[in-house]
């Protein structure tokens, strides 16, 4: 067994999962679906390398919405957003840099879905470059 890049989990620490190669990229995502989900006006997530990310403790424990698109994947006892996953291959996911123990080692790159940002929370002029939609791949 290989020793994990990343560790990480939910608030209440029921859920812990591990990574095993190093995160690809990151983004701010302004959707309102994210916005509802998490509370915020916005939240960052990274994409995973397909099959890298592995559930080690929690799994009974974890709650999915599936809105469309990837699954979000939360701990059903504490309401921690954790990862998303792809319903259709659940090698692919995207983890919520939040979650994750320590430095994650990447850094948002862009702002994706900013024609839905939250009215009371203005973007921060960080540079970063901002797409209306989702963010070409």
């Amino acid at each position: 067994m290989t020793t994990p890049v990343l560790t990480g989990g939910c608030g209440c620490g029921a859920v812990r999962f591990e990574i095993d190669e190093p995160l690809v990229a990151a983004a701010y995502c302004h959707c309102t679906r994210c916005q509802h989900r998490t509370g915020t006006a916005v939240q960052a997530s990274a994409k995973t390398v397909d099959g890298s990310f592995r559930v080690t403790a929690g799994e009974d424990a974890l709650g999915r919405w599936s809105p469309g698109g990837f699954d979000k994947v939360f701990c059903a006892s504490c309401g921690s957003a954790v990862f998303a996953q792809d319903p259709q291959d659940h090698g692919r996911v995207m983890v919520r840099l939040a979650a994750v123990d320590g430095d994650p080692g990447v850094r948002p790159q862009a702002r994706q879905f900013v024609a839905y940002a939250a009215p009371w929370e203005p973007i921060p002029d960080d540079g970063l470059p901002r797409f209306d939609e989702r963010m070409p791949a």
